[in-house]
């Protein structure tokens, strides 16, 4: 019994120290527990971090790239849209039509050019079966250079045609001083296009003229000519090509910016812009006048001018010719005939009726 009594005693004491070492081991797993669960995870956390760093950068590249693509779609989506427009107004694209558009290495040709391949690329026609090639002409003008041009297009996907001819020479030779250069020059020019076109089966002839073309050569007409008379969008050439103007609802300054941005190449011209004396030429002066125009009422001088070319009263103009042939009388401007109510603009005698009042008026 004294035996048992002290093996007892024994026992108890060691389950105590064994109590005591398991309860101080816990405390010491409590103290270091979080320190080794830190230092166990952080590489584990800078691993999570750094992939998420790479996931945030390469989302934010993502939508760099994507923006950087919808920012050009949206600078060429006001002009595409202008092209799309005047093709639908005055039936400029037709299906199964082979276009030569002439590239100058100018701003506003290189423009066309690329237009018309956005425009065939992206389906924003009707039909599809439609197709174009470019024609540059070398008019052998000193340091003329059409190389970086031919690359551009390549580059673009867009086909070329280089033609030479020496029109500079005849066009220096045979303009009287002080006379512009631009008629002959253009005559020149566009015989020479006449012919490639119809060398390479094109039905058309596309060229890079404009809003500000149309309105410059409005005022050159009136102002030197005595005619109004300005560059229509589409008309019929005596040779049997169709020669179309598919920019004709775009500004220059529109076209300048979107050229600069897309740093298109651009070929100097020794003739256009001045004359041997170094005065501007007819065609710069009616800028300079245009200029003046812009800033006149509401700044909408040329908008309105344009307007004004699809929108003629021939009721409130002095062409007897042109009244007779609209079905109006030749010296009242009364409506004779059905066909002329298009354009009588109201009442037969409507513009007699305006002219009184403003008689009163005065």
């Amino acid at each position: 019994r004294g035996r048992r009594s002290r093996l007892g005693q024994t026992s108890q004491v060691l389950l105590d120290r064994v109590c005591a070492a398991a309860r101080m081991t816990l405390v010491l797993v409590y103290l270091c527990l979080p320190a080794f669960a830190a230092g166990f995870a952080q590489p584990h956390v800078h691993r999570l971090q750094g992939s998420a760093h790479r996931v945030s950068f390469q989302r934010v590249q993502h939508r760099a790239c994507l923006s950087a693509a919808r920012a050009e779609a949206d600078d060429e989506w006001p002009l595409l849209r202008d092209v799309r427009r005047a093709v639908h107004d005055y039936a400029l694209i037709q299906p199964g039509d082979r276009i030569a558009v002439a590239v100058s290495g100018g701003k506003d040709s290189s423009t066309l050019a690329f237009l018309l391949k956005r425009l065939k690329e992206r389906r924003l026609l009707p039909f599809d079966d439609w197709s174009f090639t470019t024609v540059h002409l070398d008019q052998v003008q000193p340091g003329h250079d059409a190389q970086s041009l031919e690359a551009w297009l390549e580059g673009e996907g867009i086909d070329f045609h280089l033609l030479r001819e020496d029109t500079y020479s005849v066009v220096t030779e045979k303009t009287r001083p002080g006379a512009s250069y631009c008629s002959l020059c253009s005559r020149l020019r566009r015989g020479i296009l006449y012919t490639a076109a119809a060398e390479l089966k094109s039905n058309r002839l596309a060229l890079g003229h404009h809003r500000d073309d149309a309105l410059e050569t409005l005022l050159l007409n009136m102002v030197h000519q005595g005619q109004l008379k300005a560059l229509p969008a589409r008309y019929r050439a005596r040779r049997g090509i169709d020669v179309i103007r598919p920019l004709m609802y775009i500004g220059e300054k529109q076209i300048a910016e979107f050229a600069s941005s897309r740093g298109f190449p651009i070929l100097p011209c020794n003739l256009c812009g001045s004359q041997p004396d170094g005065t501007p030429g007819q065609r710069q002066q009616m800028k300079l006048l245009l200029s003046a125009l812009d800033g006149l009422g509401d700044g909408k001088a040329r908008a309105n001018m344009l307007t004004a070319l699809a929108d003629v009263r021939p009721t409130h103009l002095l062409d007897r010719d042109l009244r007779e042939a609209c079905g109006l009388d030749r010296a009242s401007g009364a409506l004779r005939y059905e066909r002329g109510r298009a354009v009588a603009h109201g009442e037969p005698n409507e513009a007699a009726a305006e002219e009184a009042t403003a008689e009163e008026a005065t």
